[in-house]
């Protein structure tokens, strides 16, 4: 799949009471790009690779999100537990935590570019994850 490059926007924030207004900044329908920082969400997931963030993605048990929980932004798996929500990590090493409203999720990954591999990347969709090699 190739295309038109889209242009994503970088917003830093400097200050804690920037931190959960930062992705306010991009209109709601514009896709932002972040680079996994970490080991949490091993194997899946490693260290230095972009992961593209869709904010109008369809949010489903599964997927994984970027949210807002216990004061910071995760990028976890969203997992349902009963009528409630939790955060995921895949790596066991860290803990589940509780979501109370899927309102704090800001956008579901569509994409990730492997680190050290120019043309790989990986395509999350609403019924299963995909790779292609480019």
């Amino acid at each position: 799949m190739r295309g038109k490059p889209l242009a994503i926007p970088v917003v830093a924030a400097t200050h804690e009471t920037e931190r959960l207004d930062a992705f306010s900044r991009c209109s709601g329908a514009e896709p932002f790009a972040l680079v996994v920082l970490g080991d949490s969400m091993e194997p899946e997931f490693h260290e230095g690779e972009v992961i593209i963030v869709e904010p109008d993605g369809l949010i489903r048990d599964g997927c994984f999100v970027v949210a807002w929980a216990a004061g910071e932004w995760y990028f976890r798996q969203l997992r349902r537990d009963g009528d409630g929500w939790f955060l995921h990590p895949l790596n066991p090493a860290y803990p589940d935590l509780p979501l109370p409203s899927l309102e704090r999720v800001r956008g579901v990954v569509v994409m990730k570019r492997h680190a050290g591999r120019r043309r790989s990347v990986t395509y999350y969709t609403p019924q299963e994850a995909s790779t292609e090699n480019s």
